[in-house]
């Protein structure tokens, strides 16, 4: 492949075991350089502003903005660029959401080693490119209509991203300045949260984001 041809790929997963293994299968490749790798979604925005990138391979569980974030901001940044997907969860409203927000392949972890390659030449290359178990759920939801609404449906994409930092241990004062919101605002926003998820504590809160994968467990 000629170096014109060569695919620049940014790796953006907060796992540096993760990261390091799929450097590790891409610099075996010949046409493909990594350009980057970061750890969590503002550093994949940030580098996506100044740095050309072809195909971005994107965790959707990071701490801060997390993938889904991502997806909806850096196609502003690069029009032209694709992005692939790479997650451990497998779950019909991971995917449908990640479709919906502009993603172009889907990728288990389980499935990296043998598939990676092949996946980012096909979004590259303007194909969509799934893991044949996410394949499956699309073709389920085709022929069976709606997705079922799972516990944080009901959630705005603030809600979402104020109990993604809640699960991190964030406190009160440092979401409202990450947020660049009041404390009272987030107070109302956690008061929403445990209203409408039916929860009593904010221990509470931190299981059910652990349990539907807004956040890794510790």
């Amino acid at each position: 492949m000629s170096p014109a041809r060569t695919i620049r790929v940014l790796l953006a997963d907060d796992h540096t075991l993760v990261r390091a293994g799929v450097r590790h299968i891409l610099e075996n490749q010949p046409g493909v350089t990594v350009v980057g790798e970061v750890g969590d979604g503002a550093a994949a925005l940030e580098t996506l502003a100044h740095v050309a990138v072809d195909v971005l391979v994107l965790d959707l569980t990071m701490p801060g903005l997390d993938g889904f974030a991502v997806l909806r901001r850096a196609r502003a940044l690069a029009p032209a660029l694709k992005v692939l997907v790479l997650s451990m969860h497998a779950e019909q409203a991971y995917v449908t959401r990640a479709v919906r927000e502009g993603a172009d392949g889907y990728l288990l972890k389980d499935s990296a080693v043998d598939d990676l390659m092949a996946a980012i030449e096909a979004v590259r290359a303007g194909r969509a490119y799934f893991s044949p178990k996410i394949q499956r759920q699309l073709t389920d939801l085709v022929r069976g209509g709606a997705p079922a609404a799972g516990p944080l449906t009901p959630l705005t994409e603030r809600e979402r991203e104020v109990l993604q930092r809640i699960a991190e241990g964030q406190s009160t004062k440092e979401i409202a300045a990450r947020l660049a919101i009041s404390a009272r605002t987030v107070e109302t926003h956690r008061a929403n949260l445990m209203r409408k998820l039916d929860v009593r504590s904010l221990a509470q809160l931190v299981r059910l984001a652990i349990r539907e994968g807004l956040v890794d467990a510790p």
